[in-house]
């Protein structure tokens, strides 16, 4: 009980540290997901068209609990107008189970008139094989999609899906598969 209150307090703390970051929280009937990410071009003073990241996550499910901790970076995709690529790394902690997956996102943003909010489309998919994938996993996948709305100033509502496997030495097992709804506060 203890780490679940340490890991939330962490993680919307975090998100509150400085500008160009965010904290969220999605849920479904059984899943609860705490997120919280960080500019790090805000801290050195980076400015270039890449931007660099921190990412941290805690998703409660029924059976198990995960964390991940991950960097990355996103950038513009030249020639088509609203499309940002990113790719990364992450650490992915659950009982009985250690990997680092290498991870790649694209988000884009629809071309709407200034009369409807700013909507996106996202995507990402990680994926850690054997030598990647440590204690008893053998590998561990996830894909994610969502559409994100920004309905308010820096006040986004978002619904998405997620598939998460983990594959351990013994058995094979879905940790997660479902959709959920959330919101999301960027400063």
């Amino acid at each position: 009980m203890y780490f679940k209150k340490l890991c939330l307090t962490s993680l919307l703390s975090l998100g509150l540290l400085h500008a160009q970051s965010n904290v969220g929280l999605n849920i479904n009937d059984e899943d609860l997901e705490v997120f919280a990410s960080i500019d790090i071009n805000a801290f050195t003073y980076y400015s270039d068209s890449t931007s660099y990241s921190i990412d941290a996550s805690y998703l409660h499910t029924d059976g198990d609990n995960l964390t991940t901790v991950g960097i990355g970076a996103e950038s513009t995709f030249q020639g088509v107008e609203g499309l940002a690529l990113g790719f990364g790394a992450k650490f992915i902690f659950a009982s009985d189970f250690l990997a680092f997956p290498l991870f790649a996102k694209a988000k884009y943003t629809l071309p709407l008139n200034d009369m409807i909010p700013t909507t996106s489309l996202s995507t990402s998919l990680a994926y850690a094989p054997s030598v990647l994938t440590f204690r008893d996993g053998e590998s561990y996948t996830e894909f994610r999609m969502e559409a994100d709305m920004e309905i308010i100033t820096n006040i986004h509502l978002f619904t998405g899906y997620r598939n998460i496997d983990t594959e351990y030495d013994t058995h094979d097992k879905t940790f997660n598969n479902s959709f959920y709804g959330g919101m999301k506060l960027s400063f």
